[in-house]
């Protein structure tokens, strides 16, 4: 099908034109280097090169069509939907880093195209790429779309039930809307009209941009979710085992008599991230880092003001890990309900 209505091709190549000016400013020109602004330029990349193709097909004679620019354009589709997932899990997850595994993942999803079109070009093969690899690609991406839901249920969850969703999640449900919206014009276009995939993209492309024009959305959509939303709550067995770790590690080696001990430091010695334990403790004891070594300097104390009637109260604060005297005397009065002279009494 041809078209030469100079106002649909202005609406349709005007948004990939715009979509490809995005993807390299959050691909090389970002000021934050970060893995999430990385694969959201990738995201919106591979995006446009599709709907670029689309608007290619639709405003070119079939005569004058280069088959080498159909291929990338139907090869780009490819990269879509793992593009879309794994911006959507280092968002949710918080990942600083490109994780090896995703690296291999993407070049071995890319290798795989590039020799499915090195054997089977497009200009001599267009039945096998219009159907069987066009159907296949599509397939990929569709199941990306599927396993991009199941990482973002938690939101949608929450959008629909609590009410209070952050920006930075809206923004997240939006992209994820936006590339469904996208995928079910072109499934739409496959069977009846295929121009209404490349109006799809730059209408959803200009609420996006017209979203992150505004100045507090645009500071805010590309910060971390808090971690209490970055992941799923830990499995009660798993927990356990964690748990018990934990407690030996922190009889063993004392690690609440250090008055500047931090959650990462735990954390490694443990092997665990910082936000698996963080999460541990909130969701599975209730508990904030603090209290929970307070838990075990209180303890301490308890033993010390018993035993050991030498040391002054001050000192058996200090030995058991609490950084001053008023801060020792507030937390043993709060969680035992007496003051360390009336508890140590008892046993004079």
């Amino acid at each position: 099908m041809h078209f030469s209505n100079p106002i649909l091709f202005l609406i349709c190549s005007i948004g990939v034109f715009n979509g490809f000016l995005v993807s390299l400013y959050f691909m090389f020109f970002s000021k934050q280097k970060r893995t999430q602004n990385l694969l959201f330029g990738l995201l919106v990349f591979f995006l446009s090169v599709r709907i670029g193709k689309s608007v290619y097909v639709i405003f070119t004679e079939r005569e004058e069509r280069n088959f080498w620019l159909i291929q990338i354009g139907l090869s780009a589709c490819s990269l879509i939907g793992i593009s879309l997932y794994y911006y959507l899990k280092s968002s949710i997850q918080n990942i600083k880093e490109t994780p090896n595994t995703w690296k291999l993942h993407f070049s071995i999803l890319t290798a795989f195209i590039i020799v499915l079109g090195a054997l089977y070009p497009y200009k001599y093969n267009h039945f096998l790429w219009n159907h069987y690899f066009g159907y296949f690609i599509y397939i990929i991406w569709g199941a990306y779309l599927l396993a991009s839901l199941i990482l973002i249920k938690d939101i949608i969850q929450k959008f629909i039930v609590q009410k209070n969703t952050s920006t930075a999640e809206i923004w997240l449900l939006a992209v994820y809307v936006a590339n469904l919206l996208i995928f079910i014009a072109y499934l739409v276009g496959m069977f009846y009209l295929y121009l209404v995939g490349t109006i799809t993209f730059s209408v959803v492309f200009y609420v996006l941009f017209f979203f992150f024009l505004s100045k507090n959305n645009r500071e805010i959509i590309f910060q971390d979710i808090p971690e209490k939303y970055a992941a799923k709550k830990i499995q009660n067995n798993e927990a356990k085992v964690l748990i018990s770790r934990l407690d030996v590690l922190m009889k063993e080696e004392e690690l609440f008599k250090n008055t500047n001990i931090k959650l990462l430091d735990v954390a490694k010695k443990l092997q665990i991230t910082p936000h698996k334990l963080s999460q541990l403790l909130n969701d599975n004891l209730g508990k904030s880092f603090a209290s929970f070594l307070n838990d075990y300097r209180i303890e301490e104390s308890k033993k010390l003001l018993q035993q050991n009637e030498k040391l002054t109260l001050e000192a058996i604060g200090f030995e058991s890990g609490f950084s001053s005297k008023s801060n020792f005397y507030a937390v043993f009065k709060k969680v035992v309900g007496q003051t360390p002279a009336q508890y140590q009494k008892q046993f004079s």
